[in-house]
Parts: C-alpha cells; structure tokens; sequence
C-alpha cells in the first residue's frame, strides 16, 4: 500500500508538517510506504492524503489534522476503509473531470526522487530523441501545435525552429520561471510537484535548437521549488543524465539557476535575459528576437514552466496524439490556477475549448454560499474581466482574445456580487503601476494616473469625465507602451468599462458602491431591535464610534466609524446594517 501525502507550499501552509509527524511512526516495521509528493491540485482539501490500495485502488482523505490523520491512517493499515475526512463523489469531481497532461505527475511521485520520476516513465523521451535527430523533436513539437502557455501564445515548434537555424555554436535554452501573477501558482506547483518533467523538458528542446545550457530563472520566493529543482538537477549529475556527451550520442547540457528578485516585468523575455546578465530588468524592443539575439548576445529560446513540462509527453505519446485535445486553433490542455469566491479552488488542467463555465460549476462546484457569479479575473492582471453572460466563451486563444481579454499564464479569480468590480480594477492597476519598470513614459506615467482616477472614484471623488480619462489612458498605453507587459496593462481597466458600465456610473454620480466594498462610500448603522447589548462590537471597534451600555441596543457614531468592518463581522445577532446610497445590506 502507498500513502501519498500531498507536501507542497499548499499542504505545507495548511498544516501538512504536522499530520506527517503526527502518523510516520505508525509506518515503522511495516512495508507500506508513507511519500512526500507535490500539491496533486486539490488545494481546498489540504492537507491532503491519498491512499493506493495493493489492488490499485485509490481512495482521497483531506482537510487532515494530527489526531484525524492517525485515525485514518490507522484503519486504513488495519486494512479497513474509514469515511472519516474521505473526500466525497462530488468532490472528486474536480480530479476526474481533468485531463491532466503538464500535471500528470504531480502528486502521485515524489519530487526529490529521480527514481519515482523514471518509473513514471520519465526520461524515456530524452533517451529515444537523441537517437534520432533534433529536425524529429521540432517536428512533433509542430504537429502537436503546441504554443507557448506563458501568455502570448506563440506557436512553440516556431520559436525552436528560429533558433535552430541561427547562426553559432553557443546557444541557450531559458525557462521563464517568474511567476508574478497575483492569484496564480501553476508555474510553481509544477516545480514543487514535478521538477524534473521541467527539465526534461529543456533538455529535449537544447536538442532540437543546439543549446548547451539550460538557464531556470525562478522566484525568490518559491524557496521548496528552488529546493527541489537543485535536488534534481545534482541526480541527474549523479546520474550521468547532464554533463558531457550525454548517453553516448555526442549531446552535452548543464543546468545553472537564477533566482529573480520580484520583478513582474522579469515576466517579458527581454527583461528577463537583461536580468540574467546581471542588469536592471528592462524590455528592449524587438528585433533582434532572443532566438537571433538572447542570453550572452547568442541565439536563445525562452519558454515557461507549463510549456516545458508539456514536451516529454508530446515527445513520448507522439504529437498527434496532443494535438486531438482542444480546438482547431489552439490544441491540448491548459492548466488554470483556480481562487477567488469558488467552492474548490487548485489546479485545474482541461482541453482548450472547455467554457469558463464548465471549469467554474462543473469542476470546481460553483460559487462559495451559493451566491450569483459576477464574473472572472482571466490572464492575471494583464488580462480582463469577463462578465456572467461570457462564461460561455469557450477557453482557447482566439475567443478569449475576441472578449478583449487575453489567456495569459492561467490565473483565474472567480468574484461574485459582493465585489466591487471598479476596486477591483483599482487593485490590479495599482499593481501594475507599481510593478512598472519605468522605461517607457506611457507605461510608467500613464498607469499612475490610472490608478489616481480610480482612486478617486472609490473614495467618492469621481466626476462623469473620469470615465473617458480612463478610456483614453488605457487605449493610449495599450498602443505606446514598449513591452507586452505594458500593452497589456490596462485590460482589467478597460474590460469592466466595457462589462460593467454601471458600476462606475453609481460611483460617480450616486456616490454608492453596489458591492458595499469602497469605504468612502458605505456607513454601517445598528438595527436597535436585533441588538442584543453583547458590547462585542463596541470592544473590537477600533475607532471608538461605537456606544451603549450592556444588554441595551447601541448605536454608531457615523462621524466616527471609519468603516472598517470589523462589528460586521463580529456581530452575532445579524443587528450591523451596511448601507451605501439606497442600498441596504444586513
């Protein structure tokens, strides 16, 4: 029997340390086998276990605590099936209705062990492409249609093919590994759960193009991915996979790792490689392309995590085989990152052409409380809002792209009517305009004012003109900015403008805030025939606004109360009413 306990950055913060503790000493003297293994996806169930019988049964226990998981584990060595903290058919769903192909390791081998990775069949792909040639690689990889899952969309085997083709000896495969995005962490569970599909991955595209070396720029601050890529990358050294004359077939590569210091931008390949170089992470314009002019000056191929990951399988299965998922323009799966107001938040990888619908209700159960879906966050902060009545739209590049949208990397926040969708777009500029590299004026001075005139509207300060402000900026810096990144940036701005109109209209010119999120314009009073007198919202009120004496209704100092919240939440008897204009909330 196998005890598979989910021990990525999700499991971990959820408590996973101490339900490992907790039972491996139940496992001493016996010959089943308790395994750490990267997050399997089912994030909203960690910490997570999962238990394969002898006979190949499969059976998944989450939301695990020290005492529940010697429970489980316990019955389940006594060789019983407890239902204890079993994850029901519903819940299931979320891992049955997958195609997992960039995922189809994680959470079922250990990420430290080069032997769990090679009896899941890894590495084959690598053994049998260098007997053939690397024209052969590049041409499944274009049979297979894969294009690059870091946002643009670039049809990959072209990349490759330009590279392979330049002229020189030295050349360098890069993996953008610079996950920014805020709500997004695909790039890193892959890492974490799989690191060595990831190099696989490069080392079979330093094949096809002629590289010598693969460079992993990852983030700083995903320290147990950096951990596991250089256990990793010392196996293959051990093994005799990297280094000179690989295998005998004359192909030599070696790894060297970067770790970026947070810069969002570091996410465009131009500012990436200056990065690289020891340089402030700046874009330059293009041409040169990488593939003419990249790392060290030299002919180079950057791609992401998710589209490495994804080659060992093509290359091993056959690129037709790929390409039979998704639709005519844009093949295979894509691996979303799922958070925000949904049931069963994780990772999700489908077939291109599955609609935002069926990801939000289908697999990940719908919205939390069961409250109306007002829409998703696709792509990111440079990519859009998408209202309730596009949740058709099927997931592929040209559909989400006719939204005004863009795919993006894979993020997905769903929102249901309790967010204001103009603070919303207010998060994501101030995001940008912080994380701006600052080079090119429309960029560095025009998402500030961006993010100025939103300020302004949710502090109730916005005026009619604001609106087309808005509109002119956003238009102007999608058309000047140097960088994909800047292009890009007003999208969140500009998509719920166009989606949600109405919400800008009742901040500007009826000082409300439909969603009760804006401060400035929201007050909270007490109904005096629920209070109950309890003065818990009066001790955690942090202004002192509010007042009464014990077992009598209270009442809120309007002038006072800076809207915080906090005796909402604290209120046990439902008396804390929030209101903005003639909205009323209780």
């Amino acid at each position: 029997m196998r005890f598979l306990l989910g021990y990525g950055s999700c499991g971990i913060a959820a408590g996973a340390e101490g339900v490992y503790s907790a039972v491996e000493k139940l496992f001493e003297g016996s010959s089943h086998v308790l395994e750490k293994v990267g997050c399997n996806g089912l994030c909203f169930a960690e910490p997570l276990m999962q238990f394969i019988s002898d006979s190949g049964e499969s059976v998944y226990y989450g939301r695990l605590n020290a005492e529940s998981a010697k429970s489980v584990v316990g019955a389940l060595l006594k060789g019983e099936t407890p239902e204890q903290n079993r994850l029901t058919a519903e819940e299931m769903s979320f891992l049955t209705g997958q195609t997992r192909i960039a995922l189809r390791n994680c959470g079922l081998i250990n990420p430290e062990s080069l032997a769990s990775y090679e009896a899941a069949g890894g590495y084959t792909a690598l053994r049998n492409a260098l007997k053939g040639t690397p024209a052969q690689v590049i041409e499944q990889v274009n049979i297979s249609g894969l294009r690059g899952r870091g946002g643009a969309g670039f049809p990959t085997w072209r990349k490759w093919q330009a590279a392979a083709d330049a002229p020189g000896d030295e050349k360098y495969i890069v993996c953008n590994a610079d996950e920014g995005d805020p709500g997004a962490f695909m790039d890193r569970s892959v890492l974490e759960g799989d690191p060595h599909s990831v190099l696989e991955g490069m080392m079979l595209a330093g094949y096809a193009i002629g590289a010598c070396e693969g460079l992993l720029y990852v983030r700083a601050e995903y320290p147990l991915a950096v951990r596991r890529l250089h256990i990793a990358i010392e196996q293959l050294r051990e093994a005799g996979l990297i280094g000179k004359n690989i295998l005998g077939s004359g192909f030599s590569f070696d790894f060297k790792m970067m770790k970026g210091a947070g810069a969002f931008v570091c996410g465009e390949e131009t500012a990436l490689l200056a990065s690289l170089g020891g340089n402030r992470g700046m874009p330059v314009t293009k041409p040169p392309f990488p593939a003419q002019k990249g790392y060290r000056q030299k002919p180079t191929n950057i791609n992401n995590v998710e589209t490495f990951a994804n080659v060992p399988w093509i290359i091993g299965n056959g690129g037709e085989k790929f390409a039979a998922l998704g639709t005519p323009d844009s093949k295979g799966t894509k691996v979303f990152a799922l958070a925000g107001r949904v049931k069963r938040g994780g990772l999700v990888e489908v077939p291109m052409g599955l609609t935002l619908r069926d990801i939000v209700f289908k697999i990940c159960g719908g919205i939390i409380d069961d409250k109306p879906i007002k829409g998703v966050q696709i792509g990111g902060p440079s990519g859009g809002c998408l209202p309730k009545r596009l949740l058709d739209t099927p997931i592929d590049y040209k559909s989400i792209g006719a939204t005004g949208a863009i795919m993006g990397s894979g993020g997905l926040v769903v929102m249901d009517t309790s967010t204001c969708m103009v603070d919303m777009a207010r998060f994501f500029m101030d995001f940008t305009s912080k994380e701006s590299c600052g080079k090119c004026v429309p960029c560095r001075i025009g998402t500030t004012r961006m993010k100025e005139i939103l300020d302004k509207i949710v502090s109730g300060e916005g005026e009619p003109e604001d609106i087309e402000r808005l509109r002119t900026l956003g238009e102007g810096i999608k058309s000047g900015a140097l960088c994909g990144l800047g292009n890009s940036a007003p999208n969140p701005v500009l998509t719920t403008l166009r989606c949600f109109p109405e919400e800008y209209e009742a901040h500007i010119n009826e000082k409300r805030c439909p969603a009760l999120k804006c401060r400035a314009l929201v007050k909270y009073r007490i109904a005096s025939e629920k209070c109950r007198g309890c003065t818990l919202c009066a001790k955690n009120c942090p202004s002192g606004a509010i007042s009464g004496e014990v077992k009598k209704s209270h009442i809120i100092d309007s002038g006072k109360c800076i809207a915080c919240g906090e005796c909402f939440s604290r209120c046990k008897f439902g008396a804390i009413e929030i209101f903005s204009g003639e909205v009323e909330s209780k």
